[in-house]
């Protein structure tokens, strides 16, 4: 599992270099049309969140996880066998590097979306704003998360303190992934390369979730919960106010010479 610290910060300076001055399909910067969302598209946005397989499906296994002992028991095979990482310890330092590591890609990925040929000074403003949308909802999932965390008071499995639950790691590693997903989504790769650094971020946010159950600091419905609550919050902040959405666009171009054009735009 070491290699993962060599293998994120190489797919992320290939991802840069593949992405240049482009922009977005709308013709506009990353970042350019970033506001604080609507009402509506805060609802619109949490109701396709919910729907997300990435929320509900940890959700559901959680839920099944919470019958009976299975909870306890998966937590105690995990420790006693850590077929992972081969040791608690292990386990528990490899999560926090994975999480780092994870963060880093994130900001990385930021900063490799389309920028255009605009001046360095409009391409830091739209890089800022789309920066402190992302900020947010990082910041969003911490913040509910160590609240969860107040109000249930679960005991960890090692015994040592009562901030068991929800997984603070799950959560930041999942709001990382679900950040890097849809900085990746803007960029001008081939459907294989998205697929690729989409997956491997979330590979890497799953087995940091897996190495808190290793490390005998999580039982797995923690970080399941944890997993499902990074993604949905990150991904309401991030749609609703990040204005991606691409609407028709119709325009005449005349130049003088070569008589008129009638352009329309629509995305697909």
């Amino acid at each position: 599992m070491a290699s993962y610290r060599i293998i994120l910060p190489f797919v992320v300076l290939l991802t840069i270099m593949t992405t240049g001055c482009s922009t977005l399909s709308n013709g506009q910067r990353w970042g350019e049309d970033a506001s604080f969302p609507s009402w509506e598209k805060l609802k619109s946005t949490a109701w396709n969140a919910a729907r997300d397989p990435q929320t509900w499906v940890p959700l559901a296994g959680a839920l099944v996880l919470s019958v009976g002992d299975l909870d306890e028991d998966l937590s105690d095979w995990a420790v006693r066998e850590t077929p992972l990482f081969g040791s608690t310890s292990s386990a528990d330092d490899a999560s926090d590097d994975m999480r780092v590591a994870l963060g880093v890609t994130a900001l990385a990925s930021a900063l490799a979306t389309p920028g255009g040929d605009s001046p360095a000074g409009e391409w830091g403003s739209s890089k800022l704003k789309g920066l402190l949308v992302e900020t947010t909802a990082v910041v969003a999932t911490s913040s509910v998360t160590s609240a969860l965390k107040d109000a249930t008071k679960r005991t960890r499995p090692n015994d040592r303190s009562d901030s068991s639950f929800p997984s603070a790691h799950a959560s930041a590693a999942f709001s990382f992934a679900t950040l890097t997903s849809r900085n990746v989504n803007t960029m001008h790769l081939t459907p294989v390369t998205k697929k690729v650094l989409r997956y491997s971020t979330n590979t890497v946010a799953v087995a940091t979730a897996w190495a808190r159950i290793e490390a005998e600091k999580h039982y797995p419905t923690d970080v399941l919960v944890g997993a499902a609550l990074g993604h949905f919050l990150t991904a309401v902040i991030h749609d609703s106010a990040m204005g991606l959405d691409t609407p028709v666009q119709v325009g005449i171009n005349l130049d003088g010479k070569n008589g008129g054009m009638l352009t329309f735009h629509m995305p697909f």
